[in-house]
């Protein structure tokens, strides 16, 4: 039987190709333009190609960048995708054989893990630019926020009095952690599959070193097989992806909470608030919300692209490529959202100070200060001087009363455990129960009192110091390779 139909068919061209198609146009026509001058240079210097016919592709190369309207561009099945678009006309201006040498010492399997790994690498570097700005934000705020008091909840009740400011230096010690990881990960991507061919590398005499530093990665990936086989720069990254925004994602939840009524520990601005159309004493600080479903979708993006990657054969295959990877771009999209209002939001939010003193004499929060000063003052064990705490935080709270004013049923609770009367005075007792006390007794390492903060905080400080000035010197190390790349592929377009 003999089949008379031609590729490709309409379906698979709908469905397949011409998506594709408008995906390299969307995301990879600049980098393939980057990689094809870079490999012509590198044909050039090697001998592979004449200085000549260098200067020929380039002058060909430069004309279709220069004429093409990339964006009017669409798929009519005529090239397979973008790259034979380009290819058909370098053959178009230069002839077949002299339009065909670009792809000498090359495949489509080293160029498309080449420009996924440049696409990734600008959102990495871009993800890793904004998350360091969140954390000089949060860093300012909590310094700002220092002294401030917070009832800290554990289990959704009230636990222990502590700060603004120690709260959110557990969030920045989270953030810059994730930061480390992501930048981490971010490293898988400055190796250059260039070269790597179609899995094997090249006979002929090529220069992987070169063409790795004129499109500014760190170097060339060494095995030429998992040039085009491995995906852990795909699973790496969005596993150290995942991680902030699921991290945030608490914090968000945290803010929920503070911020009801019922709570009332979180003050939302006017401008961070959304009235209800029905009932206008209801304040919905919406923020939140689209920052906690913001959050779930991109870590929910992030699986995407690992359950993606699972049971994949272990070589070059489509699972890896295209689509997949676009669709992994709307992670960093939607994080990217995340990431710059929580940068305004957290800034903008207050301590409610009644509510906080309230819920505090409500739920005797400072007790365990009152139980560790019993042992240190009156030389009772922890077990005996938990049980007084508890005896008047019980005789208290039935009371609805101050911990502050519970120095007579504190006075009983003490009697009738030990069968003596306390030593301390009214005034002791006062101060073992406050919030202030509590904090400034707690200024050990990584306390909430105000030295160990300060201290705390230059650390963070320093750390994303360090985090921005290594982003700074990616950044110019891939902008002077841009240079070098401009000058050589220029110097090539001078030859006559």
């Amino acid at each position: 039987m003999t089949d008379r139909s031609t590729f490709p068919d309409p379906v698979y061209r709908d469905t397949v190709l011409g998506p594709l198609f408008d995906g390299v146009k969307a995301h990879y026509a600049d980098h393939m333009a980057a990689i094809n001058r870079a490999h012509l240079v590198m044909l050039v210097e090697t001998g592979i190609l004449t200085a000549g016919q260098g200067a020929a592709i380039a002058g060909a190369l430069s004309g279709i960048a220069a004429e093409t309207d990339l964006a009017s561009l669409t798929y009519t099945g005529e090239y397979e995708d973008y790259f034979f678009f380009v290819e058909a006309e370098l053959k178009r201006r230069l002839g077949a054989d002299l339009g065909g040498m670009l792809h000498t010492a090359r495949s489509r399997n080293d160029m498309d893990h080449t420009v996924f790994k440049l696409a990734l690498r600008s959102r990495t570097d871009a993800m890793l630019h904004a998350m360091l700005i969140l954390a000089e934000a949060l860093i300012a705020k909590g310094r700002a926020e220092r002294d401030t008091l917070i009832v800290a909840y554990t289990h959704g009740q009230p636990a222990q009095p502590s700060t603004f400011g120690h709260y959110l230096a557990a969030v920045i010690e989270v953030l810059l952690s994730d930061i480390d990881r992501l930048e981490r990960a971010g490293r898988a991507l400055d190796l250059c599959p260039m070269g790597a061919a179609a899995i094997t590398t090249s006979g002929f005499p090529i220069d992987r070193g070169r063409v790795a530093d004129l499109l500014g990665f760190a170097g060339a990936k060494r095995n030429a097989y998992g040039c085009i086989a491995s995906v852990d720069y795909i699973t790496g990254l969005y596993s150290a992806l995942k991680l902030p925004f699921l991290h945030l994602g608490r914090v968000v939840q945290d803010m929920a909470f503070w911020s009801a009524f019922e709570v009332g520990q979180l003050y939302v601005p006017n401008a961070l608030v959304q009235i209800s159309s029905i009932m206008p004493q209801k304040r919905n600080p919406v923020p939140i919300e689209h920052l906690r479903h913001l959050a779930s979708v991109t870590v929910g993006r992030c699986d995407t692209m690992m359950a993606t990657m699972h049971n994949t054969p272990f070589t070059d295959m489509n699972d890896s490529e295209g689509e997949v990877q676009a669709a992994g771009y709307d992670a960093f999209a939607s994080g990217a959202r995340v990431i710059a209002l929580l940068t305004a939001f957290i800034p903008a939010c207050s301590i409610n100070a009644d509510r906080v003193r309230k819920t505090a004499d409500a739920a005797c929060i400072t007790v365990t200060e009152l139980a560790d000063t019993l042992v240190r003052e009156e030389g009772l064990s922890f077990r005996q001087a938990h049980d007084i705490a508890a005896r008047t935080a019980r005789a208290v709270i039935a009371e609805q009363a101050p911990l502050r004013r519970g120095y007579s049923a504190f006075c009983t609770a003490f009697q009738t455990e030990i069968g003596r009367a306390t030593r301390l005075d009214p005034d002791v007792f006062a101060t073992a129960v406050s919030s202030e006390t509590f904090i400034a007794r707690r200024d050990r390492f990584g306390g909430p009192a105000p030295a160990a903060l300060d201290a705390a905080f230059d650390d963070y400080a320093r750390h994303a110091d360090a985090l921005s000035a290594a982003l700074t010197k990616t950044r110019t190390r891939q902008t002077v390779a841009a240079n070098a790349l401009a000058k050589a592929f220029g110097q090539l377009t001078e030859i006559t």
